[in-house]
């Protein structure tokens, strides 16, 4: 159960949670879907049928990997998502209240499943790497999912989960959580629809303002 006055370290999930990548996400795999010949996609469609593991996502939208192996539409999606990243912002509020964490002394780190340099690269180039004490991304582009990533990243933090959150925007960010025995809190601005989250045993918070109100003794 998350205790605000225990808090002292906030491992943020990256993609949907601090940068607002989703209608990019839409963009590349529409370019897959159309050269497929497969129904496109839009953003409410999106946020109610992403999930992880990543290829039960691509089975929805009607891929069929009897005729061609899942690696070759992962790795296309990464070349154009990576050609089309800088499109996407970060959502409204993320550097004043990682500022203000900071400011009352938290520690901070990003637990994300996106490849570990390209999200090194994308925290440098949106000019906030600097608010993190460790970056923990995946090895490959496949994005199996983060919970053996996140067991090592607790056991780095000293093993002591009293002290620790993690704060996502997705199912699989809970069940990591919740594999990793720590908090989780969601934000309902990201991947996955609000009436998704709303289904699980979370506290869920619409914005980062909100968000803020409850983890900031102090506002802006």
């Amino acid at each position: 159960m998350f205790d605000r006055e225990s808090l002292r370290t906030i491992i943020w999930d990256f993609n949907g949670t601090l940068l607002n990548d989703m209608q990019v996400c839409v963009d590349c795999m529409n370019i897959m879907l159309r050269e497929r010949g497969l129904a496109g996609l839009d953003l409410p469609r999106y946020r109610q049928i992403f999930t992880f593991p990543v290829r039960e996502y691509y089975e929805k939208l009607g891929f069929d990997f009897r005729l061609e192996p899942f690696e070759i539409p992962a790795h296309q999606f990464i070349d154009h998502y990576k050609v089309n990243l800088t499109n996407a912002p970060l959502h409204a509020g993320v550097f004043e209240m990682l500022s203000q964490l900071r400011e009352e002394g938290f520690r901070q780190v990003i637990l994300s499943a996106m490849e570990q340099a390209l999200l090194e690269d994308t925290l440098e180039k949106k000019g906030i790497l600097g608010f993190f004490d460790k970056v923990a991304g995946i090895r490959d582009h496949l994005a199996d999912g983060k919970l053996g990533m996140a067991k090592e990243l607790v056991a780095s933090l000293g093993n002591d989960r009293s002290g620790l959150c993690l704060i996502g925007d997705t199912i699989h960010d809970f069940e990591v959580a919740a594999g990793a025995g720590i908090p989780c809190l969601l934000v309902a601005h990201g991947h996955q629809s609000p009436e998704r989250l709303l289904q699980l045993e979370c506290r869920v918070f619409s914005n980062l303002e909100e968000l803020r109100q409850r983890l900031l003794r102090r506002t802006k």
